[in-house]
């Protein structure tokens, strides 16, 4: 491999590792920014998936205890995630993805412009069950048809007032429980090759440690800023998925 390619593919790893250490999602926003430029979407794609929920491991070790408090409350968001996946996937036979894109590009953006620059954030402490499976749901379906299966739910979750562990608890297992289904689906479409399989032998130790540094980040976090940096990073995936879909 070359120099640059090499490069590329390492800087992409590092990104994609520190946001998802940092805020337990975005791996895919930022590796492919960097991955797309080096190689094919679909490969960069099913890279992604396979580094998002290796990394993802480390945030649920992190947030075990959170985890296993509340169980009842990620099954709420999981189980109709699952549901909705191939949902999803048959919807792309009858929705352009590039709407879809926007659509939720919009409203991150729109989301994050409002919330990020309130001095007190809603406390919406009244349990929601319900709630909380139609959207998980709608996460399922966004995610089998754009990938963007965390936007719904990370937007939803920032709002309650719950502590950094136990937002954690519910958007990374349910991440990684999606993108585990969507990385079976590609492994049975052949799209793991061995020079795919190279590639993330190299990528994977660079993604690793730079969740590291982005968990060490989360643990200094107050319950407070985290929820505004959720905020935020929606405000930024937003704009950065806006001006992909419309460039």
């Amino acid at each position: 491999m070359a120099t640059e390619y090499l490069i590329y593919l390492a800087a992409g790893a590092a990104a994609g590792g520190f946001i998802n250490g940092l805020a337990g999602f975005g791996t895919a926003l930022l590796a492919l920014g960097f991955w797309l430029q080096i190689m094919p979407p679909v490969m960069a794609v099913s890279m992604v998936v396979v580094m998002s929920v290796a990394t993802g491991l480390q945030g649920v070790w992190v947030v075990r205890h959170a985890l296993f408090d509340h169980p009842k409350r990620l099954a709420r968001f999981a189980i109709p995630g699952l549901v909705g996946v191939p949902l999803g996937v048959a919807a792309l036979a009858i929705i352009e993805p590039q709407f879809l894109k926007v659509s939720i590009g919009g409203m991150m953006v729109i989301y994050g412009g409002f919330f990020a620059f309130r001095k007190s954030l809603p406390q919406l402490a009244q349990p929601t069950p319900v709630r909380d499976s139609v959207i998980g749901f709608l996460g399922g379906v966004l995610g089998g048809a754009t990938s963007l299966s965390g936007a719904l739910p990370t937007m939803w979750c920032a709002l309650r007032p719950w502590s950094k562990s136990e937002t954690r608890a519910v958007l990374q297992p349910y991440n990684m429980v999606i993108l585990s289904i969507a990385a079976l689906l590609f492994l049975l479409r052949g799209h793991y090759t061995w020079g795919v399989v190279q590639q993330l032998l190299l990528a994977l130790p660079v993604s690793v440690l730079s969740a590291q540094v982005g968990l060490a980040l989360f643990k200094r976090l107050s319950d407070s800023q985290f929820r505004r940096l959720l905020i935020m990073l929606m405000f930024i995936s937003g704009v950065i998925l806006l001006g992909k879909a419309l460039v």
